[in-house]
């Protein structure tokens, strides 16, 4: 076998075990400038049309499928940490007075330092509304779902 489609074999093999690895869609644009320059070696054309190809075809691929494919792909992602606590409701386990600043809720089993959004006192047992977050505290109004 000619060394040139054997590089690019190797290539394309790598590119493709590379992505079945990440299953992030970080190669597989160059493995399909891989498979093209493989082909145009196939055919007997030169190095420099394989190269060409080579880049052409990832250039391309990386332009026009990249962000329709991030589109349909990274449109499923879960929101975690902070911001699935967005709109979560809690129970208030320290009174929460924003002028002492003191305050802490518990969502999802974990306990946060929490502040009113209008400044009002919220007793213990309180169920609140998580509407704003700064660092590590919950800003958070009495909830209408209760």
């Amino acid at each position: 076998m000619d060394k040139i489609i054997f590089l690019w074999l190797i290539l394309l093999i790598i590119f493709v075990v590379i992505e079945a690895a990440t299953v992030n869609l970080t190669t597989i644009w160059f493995a399909g400038g891989a498979l093209v320059a493989l082909i145009f070696s196939l055919c007997g054309l030169n190095l420099i049309w394989q190269v060409a190809a080579f880049l052409l075809v990832t250039i391309l691929l990386l332009i026009f499928t990249k962000p329709i494919v991030q589109k349909y792909f990274n449109n499923k992602l879960i929101p975690t940490n902070i911001n699935a606590m967005m709109g979560k409701q809690a129970i208030v386990t320290e009174q929460i007075d924003n002028v002492h600043e003191t305050g802490a809720i518990q969502v999802d089993g974990l306990t946060w330092t929490a502040r009113a959004v209008d400044q009002q006192i919220i007793e213990v047992g309180s169920v609140v509304e998580v509407m704003e977050v700064k660092g590590v505290t919950l800003f958070v109004q009495p909830s209408i779902h209760n």
